[in-house]
């Protein structure tokens, strides 16, 4: 499996301007990007004058650099170098602030900063891309070589970061060299490659490489191209491929280097952080926020358009507290006023307290889910309750949220709700948000989620890469379509969240997928006994799906039982509980789902 990588997308992007010189085509590339712009001002003095004659031309370029403040995405901060050797000072205001790329053009900046283009990526401070050429706005067409390696990831980046309406990745093969090969780099990136739908993918078998791209450049606004791993011999050559393409390519022309240090030896593990490349992707195009679905009239409207249903599943254990609020608030605002919620439904796991009463006589169906599919046989746990909630509910969405929630909202559903409404392809929705932990009489502001961050996200990041981008893989409110949700498999305890988020994955896609920023939820925090009850059943789950996946079994039931230490007057002592976490199959395999759905 692939590791994800910690190399960040590109958010930030730092550019040298310097006046009647370089930085307009940098610009005008970085302004494609959805990311920061951090202009910096450049004069460069003559080593045999003082630095001071460069005051005025410091205030004029200020004064550009405020002028080019006006673009949101622009931050100058009015920052101006003067220096004889700029380039030794732009690369320590690199190092220090960090940006995700640094953008110079080929001919401008490295004559204006007394540097060579092998000076600029034999060693570069971050990762670096040299244009040469300008780039059209909104380009149609980009085109990047790939052979493997970080300045190939690299250059897919900044390929997807323009935005074009159409990229192709060449790979050339070497004549006589077959796809086994290939280095393992590009193995891994090319796996990342082929679920990017947006991305044409191109093989061509040649010897003469710059031929071939240079063909391929044709129709293309830009080509985007690594930067070779091996030493830059000639300060005025970046080798013979990317001078000839440089040169000749009637389009723009990016050399990108990572600032990550190359690997002396390329095996499998280089290219593991190819798959950081589709996860920021979908990180970035599939994160929303529950204010992008606030305005409910047009969200009732779309609703009604799409032609759908919507069901909220309540599920419940001794929520007397707060289950009315929960009932109300929906059923006022989502139901009575804006009609975006069609049916409300109580799953409940046979409270002992009042919460189905209270349930009732707000006028929600009550359901008792150890009595559901009686031949199933009863078993406990709220896996097994959004499981039955299939069977008693009707909407194409079937969205689920806790019933503890303190400050319930109606966001908590039209927030999981919206992006099902408005992209037919997103077929899961899981919500996130910021959980404070009540500590004694204070609340600890972002403590919630123990064992998501100790437990859940890091068996993610180990076994399923391509989900850990999700924020929050364990929240309690989430939603579906129904013809996934029916066709998927339920753990029936603490491992559902995790075991359906896999298999909607796996079934569907990681563009299936979609998060949606709730805000705030405060809720009753549980000891830690039973979070480390939660985390067992969680690795079960992740290590069931495993099995499937490899084909041989790892787990025995005697691993079920987890041994709990205890402590009373007495001392210590070891407790033994069963904890097992059993899968449901999908419902769609149930007859009585299926009567119910041939009935009128």
């Amino acid at each position: 499996m692939q590791k994800r990588s910690e190399f960040k997308p590109i958010h930030k992007i730092l550019i040298p301007f310097i006046r009647n010189g370089a930085g307009e085509n940098a610009l005008n590339m970085a302004r494609q990007f959805n990311a920061e712009i951090i202009l910096v001002g450049v004069v460069v003095i003559p080593d045999e004058q003082s630095l001071s004659v460069g005051a005025e031309s410091a205030r004029a370029l200020r004064r550009t650099l405020r002028a080019l403040d006006k673009d949101e995405r622009i931050v100058s901060r009015a920052r101006v170098i003067v220096s004889h050797q700029p380039w030794n000072e732009l690369y320590a205001l690199a190092q220090r602030i960090k940006p995700d790329l640094l953008c110079m053009e080929f001919d401008g900046h490295l004559s204006a900063l007394k540097i060579s283009a092998s000076d600029a990526l034999t060693r570069p401070p971050c990762d670096i891309a040299l244009v040469r050429g300008k780039i059209s706005e909104k380009p149609k067409h980009v085109l990047t070589t790939v052979r493997g390696g970080p300045h190939a990831e690299l250059a897919v980046r900044v390929g997807l970061g323009l935005r074009p309406s159409q990229m192709t990745s060449l790979h050339i093969r070497k004549t006589g060299e077959s796809e086994t090969d290939a280095e393992p780099s590009f193995k891994a990136l090319n796996q990342a490659l082929r679920q990017i739908p947006e991305v044409e993918k191109k093989i061509e078998i040649t010897d003469l490489a710059a031929e071939a791209i240079l063909k391929n450049a044709q129709h293309a606004d830009a080509v985007i191209m690594g930067a070779t791993n091996d030493p830059v011999t000639s300060s005025s050559s970046l080798g013979y491929v990317a001078d000839r393409v440089l040169r000749e390519a009637p389009c723009a022309v990016i050399a990108v280097k990572s600032g990550r240090p190359a690997p002396q030896h390329f095996d499998e593990a280089s290219g593991y952080n190819a798959i950081s490349i589709l996860v920021d992707k979908w990180f970035a195009e599939n994160t929303f926020h529950a204010d992008e679905f606030g305005a409910l009239r047009e969200m009732v409207e779309l609703k009604k358009q799409r032609g759908l249903t919507v069901s909220l599943a309540l599920p419940a254990l001794n929520e007397e507290a707060t289950v009315q609020k929960v009932i109300r608030t929906m059923k006022s605002t989502l139901m009575r006023r804006f009609p975006l919620i069609d049916e409300i439904v109580l799953i409940d796991s046979n409270s002992t307290d009042r919460t189905r009463e209270i349930a009732a006589k707000e006028g929600v169906p009550v359901y008792i889910h150890q009595e559901l599919l009686p031949r199933m046989g009863a078993r406990s746990g709220k896996g097994e309750a959004l499981w039955k909630s299939l069977l008693v509910t009707q909407g194409d969405i079937v969205a689920w949220i806790d019933t503890d929630i303190v400050n319930i909202h109606p966001r908590f559903v039209y927030g999981i709700i919206g992006p099902l409404l408005s992209n037919p392809n997103i077929q899961f929705v899981k919500g996130f948000y910021r959980r404070p932990l009540r500590v004694g009489a204070k609340m600890q502001a972002g403590g919630g989620g123990r064992v998501t961050e100790l437990t859940a996200r890091p068996l993610l990041n180990l076994f399923y890469p391509e989900l850990s981008g999700v924020v929050q893989p364990l929240s309690g409110e989430y939603a579906g379509r129904r013809t996934a949700l029916e066709r998927s498999t339920f753990y029936s305890g603490y491992g559902v969240e995790t075991g359906l988020l896999i298999d909607i994955y796996e079934n569907f896609g990681l563009d299936a997928i979609a998060q949606v920023d709730l805000l705030e939820r405060v809720h009753h925090n549980q000891p830690l006994e039973a979070l480390s009850k939660m985390s067992f059943a969680i690795i079960q789950t992740v290590i069931r799906k495993l099995e499937k996946r490899f084909g041989r079994a790892v787990l025995e039931d005697v691993n079920r039982s987890m041994k709990l230490i205890r402590h009373n007057a007495k001392g210590y002592f070891l407790d033994v509980e069963h904890i097992p976490e059993y899968e449901r199959p999908p419902m769609i395999e149930m007859p009585e789902y299926a009567r119910r759905n041939s009935s009128p």
